[in-house]
């Protein structure tokens, strides 16, 4: 699996979900059978946790913290797992999975299918003690209403993981969860943050992740909620609603969120070197959207990320690909005399505004 060659044969035989189990529970009951990948050393220090390089790998991979084991020898530099809801739910109704190889975009309607808080706690200390930072993403259950009620399922989440994950990360901005977006608004942002940093202990940082899909004024207010709440970082960020105009109209039409797209990659570009600048720097940012290169991961940290995510790639390269984006984005540092790359953060920021 060195090439991530069976990752490919799954993704061209078999229908793209049923793919991604399968990988995942090759990931989970043979984690051995696969390389230490090695990468070159890029340590960056974040919330006063070090991480051996800024790439990880995005929630939504392995959902239900299954298979960490595996993934920690791919040479990412930390991992999410998530989203985990508080009861287990199924999820939308399937086919939910929509691949298009001609650009290397997904298409997806998931709706936060999780094995619930209990199982998922259990999962995820089976592989403790962790290698590298874990994350975790945290969401609401699809029947759960009222902002009450909401506050209530990311808390109790938040306090029966708080000495397991390493940071958490707030989903209010995944599509296909009707309502969920909602949170987003400066009123319900401010209520759910500040309740859930409260309720976390204090070394574990808090992230919320936010939509590409909001204009200037909204990524404004979440900036100014974010610097209220004392919220720890923000993640830009999840799938798009919108559509680019040269996709194929039959891909394009599925309902949910795009991710991998070029379409994608620069509109987070653009929103995370905006948001670098509301926030002056001083609001760790984790970049995702699109990000398939070494230059990619450059291109997202020059604009103001600290750490950089990837997942939609991963599906379509394979293991390979993390060493081929960790060996580009090294020699794109040499090329520029860049020793630490933390002092690339933010300098191309005003380009974006």
């Amino acid at each position: 699996m060195s090439k991530g060659k069976p990752f490919k044969s799954l993704l061209n035989l078999v229908k793209p979900e049923t793919a991604h189990n399968l990988a995942i529970s090759a990931l989970q009951y043979l984690p051995f059978c696969f390389p230490k990948v090695v990468v070159p050393d890029c340590s960056i220090t974040v919330w006063n946790q070090k991480f051996s390089n800024p790439l990880g790998l995005a929630a939504g991979f392995d959902k239900n913290a299954e298979a960490l084991t595996a993934l920690s020898r791919f040479g990412f530099g930390f991992i999410e797992v998530g989203t985990v809801t508080l009861e287990p739910q199924i999820g939308n109704d399937k086919p939910r999975i929509f691949r298009d190889e001609n650009t290397n975009s997904v298409i997806n309607r998931m709706g936060f299918p999780s094995v619930g808080l209990n199982k998922f706690k259990k999962n995820l200390q089976k592989h403790m003690p962790f290698s590298l930072p874990v994350g975790v993403n945290i969401g609401k259950n699809k029947n759960t209403e009222g902002l009450e009620a909401i506050c209530n399922d990311y808390k109790l989440c938040v306090e029966e993981l708080s000495a397991i994950a390493d940071y958490f990360v707030v989903n209010v901005s995944s599509p296909n969860t009707a309502g969920l977006r909602d949170l987003q608004t400066a009123e319900a942002l401010t209520t759910l943050l500040s309740e859930l940093v409260n309720a976390k202990q204090k070394n574990t940082p808090l992230l919320v992740k936010i939509a590409p899909d909001l204009d200037f004024n909204q990524l404004s207010e979440v900036a100014e909620v974010i610097i209220k709440t004392k919220c720890d970082g923000v993640i830009i960020s999840n799938t798009t609603i919108t559509r680019p105009e040269n996709m194929s109209s039959d891909f394009s039409a599925k309902q949910g969120g795009l991710s991998g797209s070029e379409h994608l990659r620069k509109m987070s570009t653009k929103m995370i070197g905006q948001f670098y600048h509301m926030t002056n720097g001083k609001v760790p940012i984790v970049g995702v959207g699109g990000v398939s290169s070494g230059q990619d991961m450059y291109d997202k940290m020059c604009a103001g990320a600290s750490l950089v995510q990837l997942y939609t790639a991963f599906v379509f390269e394979g293991v390979s690909l993390i060493p081929n984006i960790m060996k580009e984005f090294s020699e794109i540092l040499q090329k520029n005399n860049v020793t630490n790359c933390a002092d690339i953060i933010g300098m191309s920021s005003t380009k974006y505004l």
